[in-house]
């Protein structure tokens, strides 16, 4: 049996197309192994976010060659896409794909089996105008997965490669999304992330601004399926119908992902963000009001170019004031083909190191203030297949997005229960005991 390895990089859209190319690969008769072991074909799907992730991608596919001279090795996903050039001088890889031609990734590698040359032509982020779709068939662990509904963005965004990796907006259909979904959910699955490249443009490319709001109300009719969570929204597209599902239907997580990048005006203006940080805090605001246990959670670019101590300040208290639920902190990474890297005005990394340690101290402390507001409640856990690592315990998550710590026995595994949570452990973690 010929034996495939994958390594993934990057965002939730590559783990969910990785998990569908493996599928492919399980389904043309290949075995799945570890990408540590002997393969016969490795495939790296790459992501091109920052330098250091496409320097990592590179190295992946020189360690693949490493392991085994015969076997092929692809680089495949948004570094291709972004930098195809760059990608073809790679000694080391045998071909190359970039954001079209997943679905047919097992053709490729059997032509090159076969001896055949393998083109290395990429289609202009420009010209990808159609969905393509990949559909995951089974998962080695089945409390949740993550569901691809959208590719693409058109926003541009200073400091973002992303647009030029991914093409412009496209939508799956609805039909397709709740088909997969509902077969999952007869394997097992109890939770979906509704996920893509920019969530809140479903629907954009059909002029169907609802469109989201529409496939949640049909996700939520489907049986054995418990919970529903949305990746990543920009504030600017959350829309009341939006808030409404997750105010009042059980299974859409009171659970919001809605990135800041800043605090300042003079930085988000820089960074070509759609918002000022008064509107940011408007929305926030808005859906507080009618979803009361909403988890928040965001991420914070640090160290842009331009950044001096009072736009600092200004972000540190802003953050402070919303009070997140966790912070996602990003040290600014200057991204060879984007407008930021062109700007004068480029941080000290001892400057960013320092920001980024204070923001990431601020985290510390509003994620245990977070946490503390639920203790002595009583909240639903769908428990986790894996135990805790550290402390063989087992773990879960609440629908507002609360690890809770647990003594119990395996058969509640990927099960839905109500715990106690009686005491924070740190802040990532809180215990929780089972109701008698």
């Amino acid at each position: 049996m010929k034996k495939v390895a994958f390594y993934t990089l990057g965002c939730k859209v590559n783990q969910y197309e990785s998990e569908a190319m493996m599928d492919l690969f399980r389904e043309a008769g290949y075995q799945l192994v570890d990408f540590q072991k002997k393969a016969d074909v490795y495939l790296i799907n790459s992501c091109t976010v920052t330098n250091e992730a496409a320097r990592k991608s590179r190295q992946m596919s020189r360690r693949a060659k490493r392991r085994n001279q015969a076997a092929i090795v692809g680089l495949i996903g948004c570094y291709s896409q972004a930098a195809a050039e760059e990608v073809a001088a790679i000694a080391e890889i045998d071909f190359m794909m970039g954001s079209s031609g997943k679905k047919d990734i097992v053709d490729k590698v059997e032509s090159l089996m076969a001896g055949k040359a393998a083109s290395a032509k990429i289609v202009d982020f420009n010209k990808l105008r159609e969905y393509e779709d990949l559909n995951l068939q089974s998962l080695v662990e089945t409390t949740r997965a993550n569901i691809k509904i959208e590719d693409g963005c058109d926003e541009f965004c200073s400091y973002c490669i992303i647009p030029f990796a991914r093409g412009p907006v496209r939508s799956r259909e609805a039909e397709s999304v709740v088909k997969e979904v509902t077969e999952l959910s007869q394997q097992g699955v109890k939770e979906i992330i509704l996920t893509g490249t920019h969530l809140g443009a479903y629907g954009k490319d059909n002029n169907s601004p609802h469109a989201l709001a529409r496939l949640l109300k049909k996700l939520i009719r489907i049986d054995g399926l418990l919970r529903i969570r949305l990746s990543s929204l920009e504030g600017t597209e959350l829309s009341e119908e939006l808030i409404g599902l997750m105010a009042n239907e059980e299974k859409v997580c009171p659970h919001l992902h809605l990135p800041l990048q800043s605090g300042s005006n003079k930085i988000l203006k820089a960074m070509q963000r759609p918002y000022s940080r008064e509107e940011f805090a408007e929305v926030v605001n808005r859906v507080r009001e009618v979803v009361p246990n909403l988890a928040l959670t965001t991420d914070v670019i640090v160290g842009f170019p331009g950044e001096t101590e009072q736009t600092f300040q200004e972000t540190y208290q802003f953050i402070d004031k919303l009070a997140f639920s966790r912070l996602h902190v990003f040290p600014f990474s200057a991204r060879t083909g984007t407008p930021a890297a062109r700007m004068n005005n480029q941080l000290n990394g001892n400057v960013i190191k320092e920001y980024s340690k204070k923001l990431r101290g601020l985290n510390q402390k509003l994620m245990l203030k977070y946490q503390q507001k639920f203790l002595g409640s009583i909240r639903s856990v769908i428990v986790e297949e894996s135990r805790d690592r550290q402390t063989g315990l087992l773990t879960g998550f609440t629908d507002n997005y609360i690890k809770v710590l647990f003594s119990g026995e395996d058969n509640l595994k990927n099960q839905l229960i109500n715990l106690n949570l009686v005491e924070s452990i740190d802040a990532e973690h809180i215990r929780g005991e089972l109701l008698t």
